[in-house]
């Protein structure tokens, strides 16, 4: 897999809840700068559920030379850089759980996409009754205020989020009228093409018929 593709992944686990070993954030975002000369977290979560809000970064690694140097990175030092929760990514076997740094958690990607977590509270825990216990011993000095300038960009982007809001709920009313409409049709046509009752029918109502009808075609398309 390629590094966005990689990439694409780490955002879908980051919202992954906990009982399929994710982190259940409530936002999660790839490749964003974190200020002039900052840290570019490949994907970084945000969740606010606890009396932290809590914020898991992914770094994904396609080559043993990259993953080698990233630990010479400037924000890598202890308190400057982002995530209370930190994870590596990489193809399955690339980097083995001993390699990585303390308190670093490891998911293994198979070629398929799916996402093995080796290393980290998500390996050691699904239950959300004990998460937070076991994923306390994980967590990490933070930067937060650049991860609040993070946020603040990408909240820039969108201009007014309310207004982005309202325009998504009346898409989707829309969506739901024009959906009930093309039901609507297809139950007159299916209507209009059904046989006249043989003399001496005693079935019932046309309603009746129609619901027959509707059993019959979903029957045989199964």
């Amino acid at each position: 897999m390629t590094h966005a593709e990689l990439c694409e992944v780490a955002k879908k686990w980051l919202v992954r809840p906990n009982s399929q070993r994710g982190h259940g954030c409530h936002v999660a975002l790839s490749e964003c700068r974190s200020g002039w000369g900052g840290e570019m977290p490949d994907a970084i979560g945000f969740r606010a559920a606890s009396r932290l809000t809590e914020t898991v970064v992914v770094e994904v690694k396609c080559s043993r030379a990259d993953f080698l140097a990233d630990a010479k990175k400037p924000h890598r030092a202890d308190g400057e850089g982002m995530g209370l929760y930190r994870y590596f990514m990489c193809p399955e076997g690339l980097i083995q759980p001993h390699e990585v740094p303390g308190r670093w958690g490891l998911l293994w990607v198979s070629a398929r996409g799916k996402v093995t977590p080796m290393l980290g509270p998500v390996a050691l825990s699904s239950n959300c009754g004990t998460f937070e216990s076991v994923a306390a011993l994980w967590q990490h000095s933070r930067n937060a205020e650049r991860e609040t300038w993070l946020l603040v960009r990408v909240m820039a982007r969108i201009d007014n989020p309310d207004k982005v809001k309202n325009a998504i709920n009346a898409a989707q009313r829309e969506q739901a009228r024009l959906a009930k409409i093309c039901n609507d049709q297809a139950d007159e046509i299916r209507a209009l093409k059904m046989p006249k009752p043989a003399p001496g029918w005693s079935g019932g109502s046309a309603g009746e018929m129609l619901t027959a009808t509707r059993r019959k075609v979903a029957t045989s398309t199964n």
